[in-house]
């Protein structure tokens, strides 16, 4: 018996492969600092729950229309006109987290041998839905220089007669780094003279710090560019309700068309009770949103600082979601004990092992010599994991 060529190729996720190590680790007892989960620790509002009760106290839990009750789609579209997007309900399809939502993207649009840009550094499920898809992922190594932000000559470099679609994540994660006005704009005139789709992974669009750096979506910078952007989005950040599972698409009619066709054949709707939540979060939690937004800054603040002063280690301070993207390649090439430290995954290996932190080496995300920390977590852990990071590079470096 022999399985697929897609099971053979797809690996498991890496970040929720450490989760894992995690909570074996702490089930034995051990106190580990996860600075791994992209998950906020906070509680989902008290709004969303209630309206969760309230639905099912109704009986809401029923089949709904595939691509999602009206309510909630036409929810996403006014929230959505926040950011100078100007989409119908018909053009939302809501589905169970953005990562399906990416996945029912790229089911819409690739056929065998496609090829899809990907700048890296990448979150790590991209280059595994791509091929689940039967699509090839092209990637594109970014410059720390120019802030791990893709240029045009980078995607001209990597363009073939074979690319299909682009993918551009703003802000992004692993580095918190967010696309200029300008920069989008240049992206999306590229897609156009070459006929290109742009997926647009825009989960963290209400995680940024600065008021004077509004987040831009590629849709907005004129009808051409969204017309070809299949836009992806969801609460799973911004509103604590990862457990949820609630994304969606935005898209042009003939694409939203056959990204509801498919869903309707795989999933069919997502949770009814999810739902109604989500409907409470985009109109009732926006104080909530907010609360969350400043105590990541906080957070970002302190541990950005705190790394800056630890010898050997450097990042750029993220403008958006909840990531330090951590330069480590002043340790590489010396021994920690028994281990040798050649790669950012020696490194999170000896932090996890010996130090009880846990880290993402960049190699998940298709880049070298760095490591991620999310401060998605509270400042006890982030001044626990600090204080053992450092004490890491002083006793070894």
């Amino acid at each position: 018996m022999k399985l697929s060529k897609i099971a053979s190729v797809v690996c498991p996720s890496p970040t929720l492969t450490m989760a894992s190590r995690v909570a074996a680790k702490r089930e034995s007892g051990v106190d580990v600092v996860d600075f791994s989960a992209g998950e906020p620790d906070f509680n989902t509002p008290d709004c969303v729950k209630k309206a969760a009760v309230q639905a099912l106290e109704e009986n809401f839990t029923h089949y709904t229309p595939y691509a999602g009750i009206y309510e909630l789609r036409k929810a996403f579209a006014e929230d959505l006109k926040k950011y100078k997007l100007d989409y119908d309900a018909s053009q939302i399809v809501v589905s169970n987290g953005s990562k399906h939502a990416l996945k029912n993207a790229f089911a819409a649009i690739l056929d065998a041998g496609d090829e899809v840009i990907v700048p890296a550094p990448y979150w790590n499920s991209y280059i595994d839905i791509i091929k689940m898809c039967s699509g090839v992922p092209v990637v594109v190594k970014t410059k720390r220089s120019n802030g791990f932000r893709v240029t045009v000559d980078e995607l001209k470099a990597a363009f073939s007669e074979k690319t299909k679609a682009l993918l551009i994540n703003s802000p992004n994660n692993p580095t918190g780094m967010v696309y200029s006005e300008e920069e989008l704009r240049e992206i999306g005139n590229f897609a156009v003279q070459n006929d290109l789709f742009i997926i647009s992974d825009e989960i963290y669009n209400r995680l940024i710090y600065s008021k004077k750096l509004l987040h831009c979506s590629i849709a907005s910078l004129g009808e051409n560019i969204k017309q070809r952007t299949i836009v992806i989005g969801g609460l799973s950040k911004s509103y604590a309700m990862t457990g949820w599972r609630v994304g969606f698409t935005a898209s042009n009619t003939e694409v939203a068309t056959a990204i509801a066709n498919i869903q309707s054949n795989s999933t069919s709707n997502i949770n009814s009770i999810a739902q109604k939540a989500a409907v409470a979060a985009l109109t009732l939690a926006q104080d909530d949103a907010e609360a969350m937004l400043k105590q990541f800054e906080h957070r970002r603040d302190y541990i950005a600082q705190r790394i800056s002063d630890i010898p050997f280690l450097s990042s750029l301070l993220p403008k958006g979601a909840f990531y330090l993207f951590v330069d480590v390649s002043k340790l590489l090439g010396q021994s920690v004990g028994e281990y040798r430290i050649e790669t950012a995954d020696d490194v999170a290996e000896v932090l996890f092992d010996k130090y009880n932190v846990a880290v993402v080496p960049s190699g998940a995300f298709g880049y070298e010599d760095h490591i991620r920390i999310s401060y998605a977590t509270g400042m006890r852990d982030i001044v626990e994991g600090v204080n053992r990071i450092e004490r890491f590079v002083k006793e070894n470096f």
